[in-house]
């Protein structure tokens, strides 16, 4: 031992010398496979020598250091996984760490060579689960759930999991007060097994106590208790808890909610639960643009306040430019609304929406000038389930073909029901759906008084589906999505040219087929390029997105679809655009670029290819 010590000083003195002699030393590393994926993995994530060697580095006395450190970082690994007789052996150079001539031979390595780091392990036996034993007046049913059967591979993530499981079971049933101790451990290195006791003490079973809200600004509290979906005298319950503190997230006006959960009961048995929440700025201002090769540029301006009257209404103002430029319009046009959200109008599930739009399009098809103004109310149904129904009334100026003479006014009034369903558990369109659905089916009565006048009724499925290639093991999660879009929509009760132009249908673009001009894809005006526009659509899509690195991804697709007068299965000529993009990701969502072209191009009117820039994926 006293021999060790010299050694040991020895090495420290020389490679005091030596690293005041030398300066940063390059080294490789070889790390042993056990045979075990997943406990190779974790020796790799373990070891500095592989973590730090790109990021930290280190000179020849640093480099041994770090060596040494390492064999008790992997002794911990191989422990953690059952393997309590394993040992680890690191090497430099062929060189021992205890070696006291080490540093010295590391400082004299030729510039460029790389020192040659060697990890290597003597598993031994792995220790496998013996008696398993919880201690303490356990309900049945949390000590149903510890998981775990003699005879298993010791690992201790496993068995930690196994006493978190309890704790988890006892807090769900109403033991808020559950204490699972760290597991007692014996080993048996002659059976090379773990016997391992649970200490648990349940504590008293509680209710929820009284409920209380601190941080409030200009946020109203009785809203705010109203609105949390837990009352007092309910079983406790960690999952209600975080349901709740989830539904304060989403109402829209908190940056941050955070729970505190009382030590003790009260005298009834409640516990008492404190909600510590921070407001966002009452008011937001947003910039929007976007870049499409069809409907060129767009840009505007968002103005919001989150919580008008102190109920977390919402109102905002919006302004933008549209069509700069683009080979399906003729010339700018705007968009402006104002919109104002009720939430809670009747019921805690139920919202209401006023809004107020102005709007100009330039159109090959068209040129339209209108103003509406309407009010929806929306329920949530589910978790996934929302229905909407509304009244909108609009008073427009429609001339078509655009240039001529032929100039009409329509005042329409609509009734439009709708069903959505999203399991996609998004907070945003904009963010990147990986698994799930989103679909919506919209059912809008129309009577519309103009030149001619008509009752019609349009309806309007969108499917969209998105699966993860993870789930079949393929790639790692959300790296790799296959994405499909489907369309389809009618109207009834009014012919081709009876039915308002902008009431029609019309395809082409990255809202139904993409390589295809806005408005491009269906009938025409007889020796003309001029849409007229359907009374039926359907299109499909088909999209393959991959990742890449942190940020980036890329995609390929291909859209198909027509309009005409009656809606078909299998229309007799299908529009197919194909294409490619590039994808960067981003907090609030993937910027994103396609380029696509026709598969075929039917008309001279047809562009030989389009680009689309904009926010979120294309669905």
């Amino acid at each position: 031992m006293l021999r060790a010590g010299i050694i040991a000083v020895a090495l420290i003195l020389t490679g005091v010398h030596v690293a005041l002699a030398a300066g940063t030393l390059a080294y490789r590393v070889s790390i042993a496979a056990t045979g075990n994926g997943g406990l190779d993995a974790a020796l790799a994530a373990t070891a500095e020598l592989q973590t730090l060697r790109g990021t930290a580095p280190v000179g020849p006395f640093g480099l041994i250091v770090r060596a040494r450190t390492d064999v008790d970082r992997l002794k911990t690994v191989l422990d953690s996984f059952g393997y309590y007789q394993a040992s680890v052996t690191i090497t430099i150079d062929g060189r021992p760490l205890a070696d006291p001539r080490l540093p010295e031979n590391l400082a004299q390595l030729p510039k460029g060579h790389d020192a040659s780091v060697a990890v290597g392990f003597a598993l031994g036996p792995r220790y496998r689960l013996g008696r398993i034993s919880i201690d303490g007046e356990v309900p049945p049913f949390a000590r149903a759930v510890l998981g775990l059967r003699p005879g298993e591979p010791a690992v201790a993530a496993a068995v930690l999991a196994g006493g978190a499981r309890v704790r988890t079971a006892l807090e769900d049933r109403g033991y808020a007060f559950a204490r699972v101790d760290p597991p007692v451990a014996t080993l048996d290195d002659t059976r090379h097994v773990l016997d391992v006791s649970f200490p648990v003490v349940t504590g008293p079973r509680v209710r929820i106590g009284a409920i209380a809200i601190e941080g409030l600004k200009r946020v109203h509290e009785r809203y705010v208790l109203r609105r949390l979906p837990l009352r007092r005298g309910e079983p406790y319950s960690p999952a209600a808890i975080e349901r709740a503190r989830t539904e304060l997230i989403d109402v829209g006006v908190f940056s941050t909610v955070s729970v505190h959960v009382g030590k003790t009961p009260d005298a009834a048995g409640g516990v008492p639960i404190t909600f510590v929440v921070r407001e966002r700025p009452r008011h937001a201002v947003s910039i929007n643009a976007a870049y499409s090769s069809d409907l060129g540029g767009s840009g505007g301006v968002t103005w919001t306040d989150r919580n008008v009257f102190g109920q977390a209404e919402r109102f905002s103002v919006s302004s933008s430019v549209t069509n700069f430029g683009g080979s399906a319009t003729t010339g700018l046009g705007y968009d402006v609304s104002a919109k104002l959200v009720k939430p809670e109008f009747g019921d805690r599930e139920q919202s209401v929406q006023f809004a107020v739009n102005a709007v100009k399009q330039s159109l090959v098809a068209y040129d339209q000038t209108a103003l509406t103004t309407g009010a929806t109310l929306v329920r949530r149904l589910s978790s996934v389930w929302t229905a909407n129904v509304g009244v909108t009334a609009a008073n427009e100026l429609i001339i078509q073909p655009p240039g001529s003479v032929l100039r009409r006014r329509y005042t329409l009034i609509e009734l439009p029901v709708g069903f959505e369903y999203d399991s996609t558990n998004l907070g945003s369109p904009l963010q990147d759906p990986l698994r799930g659905m989103r679909d919506s089916l919209t059912v809008t009565p129309t009577r519309s008084i103009g030149s001619p006048s008509a009752t019609f009724v349009i309806t309007q499925l969108k499917l969209a589906g998105y699966l993860d290639l993870h789930r079949f093991g393929w790639t790692a999660p959300g790296r790799s999505v296959l994405a499909v879009r489907a369309l389809a929509g009618l109207a009834k009760g009014a012919g081709e040219f009876s039915l308002p132009p902008d009431q029609r249908f019309y395809g082409g673009g990255s809202s139904t087929i993409r390589g295809f001009r806005y408005q491009g894809v269906g009938p025409v005006f007889p020796h003309t390029t001029t849409p007229i526009g359907g009374t039926a659509i359907i299109a499909g899509s088909l999209e393959f997105r991959q990742r890449f690195g942190k940020n980036w991804g890329a995609a390929v697709f291909a859209d198909a679809g027509q309009v005409s007068a009656s809606l078909k299965p299998l229309p007799n000529v299908l529009r197919v655009g194909i294409g490619a993009g590039l994808r960067y990701y981003t907090p609030i969502g993937p910027i994103r670029i396609d380029f696509a072209l026709p598969a075929k191009r039917y008309s001279p009117s047809d562009d030989p290819y389009e680009i689309y820039v904009g926010l979120g994926q294309a669905f």
